[in-house]
């Protein structure tokens, strides 16, 4: 993917601030996305990204992406003063591939991890302990070790877990700036299992619960070298406002925990990330500006300067950049109902094939030319590959009649999709592809090559002499 960075770089450098903003606008804007998509599933399906043999690939809209990067920044320099550190820290679980995290360093995103191997990624793609922090509610020693000798930024998860950060640092100090995962309580969203602040939610400290305010103070009071508070009241399906309210009972928190301190010991507010995508059309709303003002407004202390911001967004970055491709299979009918089979089911849209109501999937359909299939509308199933009756991509949805050949492409699909692989039937994990559009020219890089056969015999203990079983 390296070898599509540069030129628009330097086409970047070149532009002054207003007229870098206003083509970050028509890069993000629905009919411009749409439009290099359509390009891209042609060049795909001409250039063999698609084919026969390689009957389904995600692929990521890298301008897209690089606008979304900006348009992040841009958002929170608008309501912060000039000089206020902030950091915008990708949630690697969103989209752990090496080349994204790459073209996000590139960008100016640092990376939010939660677990050894998101680390490692974010390692290997050079992302700065400085621009990493670690949230997770089961850090083992030997993951807070590695972070607190590395000097990346560790939120505690549990008065348990702060004992134990308690005792590593005073066997070895530590660099890492240190804070609290707090859960406001604030109640949930429409999706229960993404609701990260209910009463019983297993993150953070429960600032309600009888008691757990004052021992947070104290905490506080007892540790100076705790600086940080963390949050995270969003996700899929949280309401804007409900977002804006954890993050107000975060900001009186570490006010509170100031002026009992008498000090600005929490230097530091981490918001987290959460913010929801629009699955229902090609507009991105609501838009990280949107959320950044609505903070502006409702809790302006927190971005007057005086404390230094993190942010941990992860789906809203990305989602809209991705799109899973695949090539129609056969057609069936069955009740009366067309039924269009494709490589793309639950081992790459796990959620929406077992929650469909949550994680419903916008469908283009494509011809076997890659262009925009045409005609009068009729309702059909489409299905995945996989060995069981409820694999669907989408149930009875008005597309143009697809006929063997065809492609079928589920759109917002740049997180939580391609790159998090579900190995049902031992299908192989798709290859993604970052691609370019200028001019009407489609240019790809490979962000994952496909899984191959043998590497799933490999995973799957079938290695030279593993006949460990048969020895027992």
């Amino acid at each position: 993917m390296d070898h599509v960075e540069q030129p628009e770089r330097e086409h970047a450098a070149r532009d002054g601030r207003g007229r870098a903003d206003d083509e970050t606008r028509d890069l993000r804007s629905g009919a411009a996305a749409a439009a290099r998509r359509d390009l891209a599933v042609r060049a795909a399906v001409e250039q063999g990204v698609v084919s026969p043999a390689a009957p389904v690939a995600g692929l990521l809209d890298i301008a897209g992406i690089r606008a979304s990067a900006a348009a992040l920044r841009s958002a929170f320099e608008a309501v912060t003063p000039r000089g206020t550190p902030v950091l915008h820290a990708f949630a690697v679980k969103a989209t752990p591939l090496v080349p994204v995290l790459r073209l996000l360093r590139a960008a100016g995103i640092g990376a939010e991890v939660a677990s050894p191997g998101e680390l490692a990624l974010a390692r290997a793609a050079g992302i700065a302990p400085a621009d990493t922090v670690l949230d997770s509610p089961a850090k083992t020693p030997a993951e807070l070790r590695q972070a607190l000798a590395l000097g990346i930024a560790v939120n505690a998860d549990s008065p348990q877990e702060l004992a134990r950060v308690d005792a590593l640092i005073q066997s070895a100090p530590t660099s890492s700036p240190l804070g609290l995962r707090v859960n406001s309580q604030i109640g949930g969203g429409s999706i229960g299992a993404l609701s990260t602040a209910t009463a019983t939610s297993k993150f953070g400290v429960p600032l309600r619960d009888e008691g757990v305010r004052e021992w947070v103070v104290q905490a506080y009071l007892d540790r100076p070298w705790l600086t940080r508070l963390h949050a995270h009241s969003g996700s899929q399906g949280m309401p804007l406002e409900m977002m804006v309210r954890g993050v107000a009972a975060t900001y009186e928190l570490a006010e509170e925990i100031n002026a009992r301190v008498g000090r600005r010991q929490v230097d530091t507010i981490d918001i987290g990330g959460g913010l929801a995508v629009n699955f229902g059309s090609d507009e991105e709303t609501p838009t990280h500006a949107q959320y950044a003002r609505r903070l502006k407004a409702r809790v302006p202390g927190l971005l007057d300067g005086r404390y230094g911001l993190v942010t941990e967004f992860g789906r809203s970055l990305l989602a809209k950049h991705g799109t899973l491709l695949a090539r129609v299979e056969y057609t069936k009918e069955a009740g009366g109902r067309p039924i269009a089979v494709t490589h793309a089911g639950v081992q790459v849209a796990t959620r929406t094939v077992y929650a469909p109501a949550s994680w419903p999937l916008r469908i283009a359909a494509y011809d076997g030319e890659g262009r925009p299939k045409r005609g009068t509308t009729v309702g059909q199933d489409i299905a995945g590959p996989a060995c069981f009756a409820g694999d669907l991509l989408a149930e009875n949805r008005p597309l143009p009649p697809l006929a063997p050949g065809d492609h079928v492409a589920a759109l917002d699909t740049g997180a939580y999709y391609f790159a998090q692989h579900y190995s049902y039937n031992s299908l192989t994990r798709p290859g993604v592809h970052g691609f370019t559009a200028y001019d009407g020219e489609v240019r790809f890089a490979t962000a994952r090559e496909p899984q191959t056969l043998d590497a799933i015999v490999a995973e799957a203990g079938g290695g030279p002499e593993r006949d460990a079983l048969r020895r027992l």
